[in-house]
């Protein structure tokens, strides 16, 4: 059974449909996961409302007319006293069935409100992600812009200056603390374009790391090899 089933239910047959699945060992595993539906969370969250204060009413109702009985019994002496007593054990047994009956009701209302606090919060957290993406597409267009802005040498307007200081004005929060980082500083530590390195570029950095790698910049397989020695230099070494 899927939420788009139940939500062509009228309100009798949802609701007894949300009562017959609020005690979880009676509950069936399919049908409460489509009454928590996003679609459906907040009718079932209404109906179990519903249900709650309708047996806190009946509760309240009775036993105001009990106590009223009560005082009447007592009144009459002790043929009423003993009425009143006579009745008492049919009257606690209703009082605990509808006290278990509010207590179930109540424990799936609460189950529906946990539910739907974690469903806020996913679609808060994902609402502010897509703001936060479509900030950063905002804070890469205007760096582009002031990039190809330097490359042409051409002399920048005050519109084009206004447009770059938004990188520095507007901030966004970051870390534990949610401290305001500029997209500019944004850009620098977390939303940086990696420009592809094309094959020419690798080839000179490879020969750069080699040559760094050479001791005192002596190609390599020139270490180790002594000096040659002058002959007639006094030391007979030849």
């Amino acid at each position: 059974m899927d939420a788009g089933r139940l939500s062509r239910l009228d309100d009798a047959v949802y609701e007894q449909l949300v009562l017959d699945n609020a005690h979880p060992p009676a509950r069936d595993p399919e049908v409460w996961a489509a009454l928590i539906d996003p679609a459906l969370i907040d009718r079932t969250r209404d109906a179990l409302n519903a249900l709650f204060q309708r047996s806190s009413s009946v509760l309240r109702k009775r036993r105001e007319e009990r106590e009223r009985f009560r005082l009447e019994c007592f009144a009459r002496g002790p043929a009423g006293k003993q009425e009143w007593f006579a009745s008492k054990r049919e009257y606690d047994a209703w009082r605990h069935r509808a006290a278990n009956f509010s207590r179930t009701v109540q424990n799936a209302l609460s189950e529906i409100n946990k539910a739907k606090k974690e469903l806020n919060r996913s679609m808060n957290h994902q609402v502010a992600q897509n703001h936060r993406d479509r900030l950063r597409d905002l804070a890469c267009a205007v760096h582009r812009h002031q990039a190809a802005h330097a490359r042409s040498g051409g002399i920048a307007d005050q519109a084009d200056y206004e447009l770059w200081r938004t990188l520095d004005r507007i901030t966004v929060p970051i870390g534990p603390a949610n401290e305001p980082t500029s997209l500019r500083t944004m850009l620098d530590i977390y939303w940086s374009e990696v420009t592809p390195v094309d094959e020419n570029e690798e080839r000179r950095a490879h020969a750069e790391r080699a040559m760094r790698a050479a001791p005192a910049g002596q190609a390599a397989r020139f270490s180790g090899v002594p000096k040659a020695r002058h002959v007639g230099n006094g030391k007979h070494l030849a």
